[in-house]
């Protein structure tokens, strides 16, 4: 396959099969008043089935890189393409809560081998002078799937049945298949080391009562005492992980990666963005629905600015790295994120529609930006053979931090709600969540910024010499 070709096709690919992925993710939430009316069930109940697809994605994220390197990357990702589709065949067949239970937590683990798999792919197949360009295709799917999710959920929601959030993956999820056996190459590793089963019991139960404690947290869906058990069970965990880790050659989650400056950098800054990704979402449209008494279809049209932001980044995030290294990158971003926060609280009622769409366009921009910054510098001081770890490692760090941010904003937001003694929530219960997230992205500027002036430069040079 030649170098021009790749520099499309591959990323694009991949890119599109995470769009379903986590577009499925952000389009259920806006339906499941309909799917709890359908089921006569409680809408609160039925959050179980969000809940379950984070915790299989939680659980099986580790083991993908492990697959990939021992079955065939493509292989394993078909697989995943395969079983996220047929899942939701049977989702939108669903007539019990238990039964969607079932088949999103099947879901959630064709979701969990489809995002770190598909990096791997993208890294391995691409020359370093080709990365940053690969990436950058990557990412912004992914950046439009929580903006469209809430639009064409209420669209569906309102004028279809909610069985079709789960129908329109069929027809995406044949085609992907087809484009992928066709245009994906078959990567896969000589040698693997032996399965680290007793890593994977341990980050299995780390990171499934973590991720369900933050989501349990922000919902109020359990008392605190069983609250505190969960998240303490998940550190308890996580803490003998650690030690397995260090008394293992081949643990499943390495941490010795984290000893390559670039990739510390990137999954200990770029946690702190994730923070804010899935969670900024989800206070906007609080903010314009419950805040400003938008309708969701409404809400979702006015959030389209910030899916327009983010187309803008695949045509400006190269020459912006002609001009800046990645560490201003980083930085300046960072910035601009935690200021695009902190004047959402100054948003009302009375701001005019175009001052709401020029702000949410440069929040998408700004998003965008980073995540493609982030996801391709992580990965410039890692070796050919540790890729698949490393997407691993970087896209279970990605899901444990949003499934925090999720759950700490709507804590923050209920505990607000509470203190000011709200029977509905107001924009005043809702503007404290921008704070904390503005605040957590000046902390990821100041990580950024301790970073040397020259890092990531082997990416930036190689592009360039490319170019030339």
């Amino acid at each position: 396959m030649s170098a021009a070709r790749f520099s499309f096709i591959i990323p694009v690919i991949i890119g599109c099969a995470q769009f379903m992925h986590q577009f499925d993710g952000a389009v259920i939430a806006t339906a499941l008043p309909s799917m709890a009316a359908s089921m006569h069930e409680d809408p609160v109940r039925l959050d179980l089935a969000i809940s379950c697809y984070l915790l299989a994605l939680a659980v099986f994220v580790p083991v993908s890189g492990w697959m990939a390197d021992r079955f065939g990357a493509k292989r394993i990702y078909m697989l995943a393409i395969v079983i996220f589709t047929v899942s939701s065949l049977f989702c939108g067949l669903s007539q019990s809560l238990f039964e969607m239970v079932i088949w999103r937590t099947l879901q959630g683990i064709g979701g969990a081998m489809m995002t770190p798999v598909g990096r791997t792919i993208v890294v391995k197949s691409a020359p370093r002078s080709d990365l940053v360009k690969a990436m950058n295709y990557i990412t912004i799917p992914g950046a439009f799937a929580p903006l469209l999710g809430p639009v064409v959920g209420g669209f569906i929601a309102t004028y279809f049945s909610w069985p079709w959030i789960f129908y329109i993956n069929l027809p995406i999820g044949f085609f992907g298949l087809v484009l992928v056996y066709f245009y994906i190459p078959e990567i896969k590793e000589e040698y693997t080391a032996p399965f680290d089963l007793i890593g994977f019991f341990l980050t299995g139960i780390a990171l499934g009562c973590l991720v369900f404690g933050f989501e349990a947290m922000g919902h109020r869906l359990l008392p605190v005492p069983a609250l505190i058990a969960l998240i303490g069970t998940g550190l308890v965990s996580a803490i003998l992980y650690v030690f397995h880790e260090r008394r293992t050659e081949n643990p499943i989650v390495d941490f010795s990666l984290l000893k390559i400056s670039s990739f510390s950098a990137s999954t200990s800054g770029g946690a702190f963005f994730y923070i804010g990704t899935t969670s900024a979402v989800f206070l906007m449209v609080l903010l314009l629905q419950s805040g400003f008494g938008y309708s969701a279809f409404h809400a979702g049209l006015i959030m389209l600015a910030t899916a327009a932001g983010s187309l803008m980044t695949r045509f400006v995030f190269q020459p912006i790295l002609r001009v800046l290294t990645f560490r201003q990158v980083l930085v300046y971003n960072s910035l601009l994120i935690a200021a695009y926060f902190f004047t959402t609280c100054f948003f009302s009622i009375n701001t005019p529609y175009l001052v709401l769409a020029c702000l949410m366009f440069i929040g998408g921009f700004a998003r965008s930006t980073h995540f493609a910054a982030v996801q391709s510098f992580g990965y410039a001081g890692i070796p050919y053979e540790n890729m698949s770890r490393a997407t691993s490692f970087s896209s279970m760090s990605q899901q444990l931090s949003q499934s925090f941010g999720v759950g700490f904003v709507a804590f923050l937001v209920n505990q607000t709600s509470a203190w000011n003694g709200s029977t509905t929530l107001t924009t005043a219960d809702i503007i404290p969540g921008f704070v904390a997230l503005g605040l957590c992205a000046l902390v990821s500027a100041f990580i950024f910024f301790r970073l040397p002036a020259d890092a990531g430069m082997e990416l930036r040079n190689a592009t360039r010499a490319k170019r030339q």
